[in-house]
């Protein structure tokens, strides 16, 4: 897990540079909903097989586990986020509020 640590330092001057703190934040957790849901599909569509199989058959229980272990390496969506961000893979706009 050491690898994935990010160091708060780094980030405050990476968010220095672009403005807001806070808006950042909203970003990187828009982003993390996003990873997130890209993981959760991906894991459904693999196991989706096997889920209707489970009661009936050990090897679908042994298959969802192996599934299962795959995407617990993964790293969290808020790692991977802030990755993105720290490489400046991450752009994110703030639209334009119409003042009245």
């Amino acid at each position: 897990m050491a690898k994935y640590i990010v160091n708060p330092i780094l980030l405050r001057m990476k968010e220095s540079e672009r403005g807001s703190v806070y808006q950042s934040i909203v970003a990187l957790g828009m982003r993390a909903r996003q990873i997130n849901d890209q993981i959760r599909s991906e894991f459904q569509m693999r196991a989706k097989d096997y889920i209707s199989n489970l009661e009936e058959s050990e090897d679908a229980q042994k298959e969802l586990f192996e599934i299962s272990k795959d995407f617990d390496i993964i790293p969290k969506p808020n790692f991977i986020a802030m990755k993105e961000l720290l490489e400046d893979k991450l752009r994110f706009r703030i639209p334009n509020d119409a003042k009245k």
